[in-house]
């Protein structure tokens, strides 16, 4: 204990910590990178310091550092962005060094740390290192533990990695504005032994949820609960890249949550241990197997699980979450006969087309004509037809001959013969069915749409 009393009391003398920086020290800054892909990066090779397993960033991309003195230092630029959720449509945002979410900060226990903070935006803001042990003058509190850092000025992070983890960074001014417009990211402090719970696979991404009308390209920053874009690294489905192993591959995926709500995330295929959370790694007496596992708001877990072949689903288990786009004032029109008020409208208006009366997957398989900049409510193709699903969606694609270091997308499973769910056409005994329910009653009325009585 006493060593790690002094660390804080040390790190709390650091004259660059927390404060703005002269134009000498500008001048030697690290070179602000500025990403311009989106697409999943693959691990890099740490250019310098103590070697570690790189993570892969969902959509996303780690930060460069550069050694000077011992000291690993990054450089983040918070900046107004245009991000694309989906082929189809971009939004304005606020994040890091060109990407929302910015990039992810990747270091090793031990490693001491200086972060520059350069401010483009038009407000002040503060970086508070979520779950990360810092100095009180480092936690990044607007007004409690630090000044905000003005617009156009650069402040220092500087502190000691002391435990390895999963966390994220985030501001912490303005939080319902800032936040809500993207500005966070993920941040990994590896293990100095890169032995100690190693995996072939690491993958981590942020959950958050925006309400963009169709036709804006801007936020609502009010809406507390009628979201309708659910997102990865703030990436919707079919946008969202897979998350491609080999067999037998030990995978990790960390999750961290940033939404107004918990998010039950769920994966099909192999059943997984919940290994971690954003307070630490759990002993191995503790962790527990599961199949989903609830992230709560503010919280990260990491799941592991040995990687079996095939094309596994992994999703936010609330179903609206899996859709994109949604309206929330939208009837359901199950068992609504449409057909005399449906001729009704397309004399007035041509390309009307029913919907919901025999349920929402036709959607999946209409070419609707859409307002400008948003996205079908559920998209995406798979090797037998529409997937019919879009926001907190994306696949876990495994495979025996996956080569090694090699993980680009591999398309469509293979699946061996005899393997595949297929249609019966033989002769089936009638069914067993619940006392005093008549055969063929769904429990569901067929009515006309108010308003069309006797017409």
């Amino acid at each position: 204990m006493s060593n790690r009393r002094n660390f804080f009391k040390a790190a709390g003398a650091v004259a660059l910590g927390a404060t703005a920086v002269s134009r000498v020290a500008a001048a030697s800054l690290p070179e602000a990178v500025v990403q311009s892909s989106a697409a999943t990066q693959p691990p890099p090779s740490p250019p310098n310091g103590r070697p570690f397993n790189p993570v892969v960033t969902l959509n996303g991309w780690s930060l460069p550092w550069r050694m000077n003195n011992n000291v690993k230092e990054f450089h983040l630029v918070c900046e107004p962005v245009v991000h694309e959720f989906a082929p189809g449509m971009k939004v304005n945002m606020w994040g890091f060094n060109g990407s929302s979410p910015g990039p992810t900060l990747e270091a090793v226990e031990g490693d001491r740390v200086r972060i520059f903070v350069t401010n483009k935006l038009p407000e002040p803001t503060a970086i508070h290192w979520h779950g990360v042990l810092v100095p009180n003058g480092m936690d990044g509190v607007s007004g409690l533990t630090q000044p905000a850092i003005p617009v156009g000025k650069t402040f220092v992070y500087e502190f000691t990695l002391l435990r390895p983890g999963s966390h994220f960074y985030h501001t912490h001014l303005d939080e319902q504005l800032q936040i809500a417009l993207g500005m966070y990211g993920c941040m990994v402090v590896h293990p100095k032994d890169a032995r100690f719970m190693k995996v072939d696979r690491d993958f981590m991404f942020m959950l958050a949820s925006y309400d963009v009308e169709p036709g804006a390209m801007t936020p609502k920053v009010s809406t507390m609960t009628d979201f309708n874009m659910w997102t990865w690294n703030n990436r919707v489905f079919p946008g969202i890249d897979p998350l491609v192993a080999r067999t037998g591959d030990r995978v990790r995926i960390r999750v961290g949550n940033l939404t107004m709500t918990n998010h039950p995330i769920h994966m099909h295929g192999p059943h997984f241990e919940v290994t971690g959370t954003d307070g630490g790694w759990v002993p191995k007496g503790a962790r527990w197997p599961e199949v989903t596992t609830d992230v709560a708001v503010g919280q990260l877990r990491a799941i592991e699980f040995d990687a079996l072949a095939g094309d596994w689903a992994i999703h936010c288990h609330k179903s609206h979450h899996t859709m994109n786009a949604m309206g929330h004032g939208v009837p359901t029109m199950v068992g609504v006969d449409q057909k005399s008020v449906a001729e009704r409208i397309t004399r007035l208006v041509p390309d009307y087309m029913v919907m919901g009366e025999k349920g929402m997957h036709d959607m999946t398989e209409m070419e609707m004509p859409l307002p400008d900049n948003t996205l079908p409510m559920m998209t995406g193709q798979g090797p037998f037809g529409p997937v019919g699903m879009g926001g907190m969606f994306s696949v876990v694609k495994v495979r025996d001959d996956q080569r090694p270091g090699d993980y680009k997308d591999p398309g469509a499973y293979k699946h061996p013969p005899g393997t595949v769910a297929y249609e019966f056409t033989g002769q089936l005994e009638a069914p067993a069915r619940a006392k005093g329910l008549p055969a063929g009653d769904a429990g569901l009325s067929v009515r006309r749409p108010s308003g069309h009585e006797g017409h």
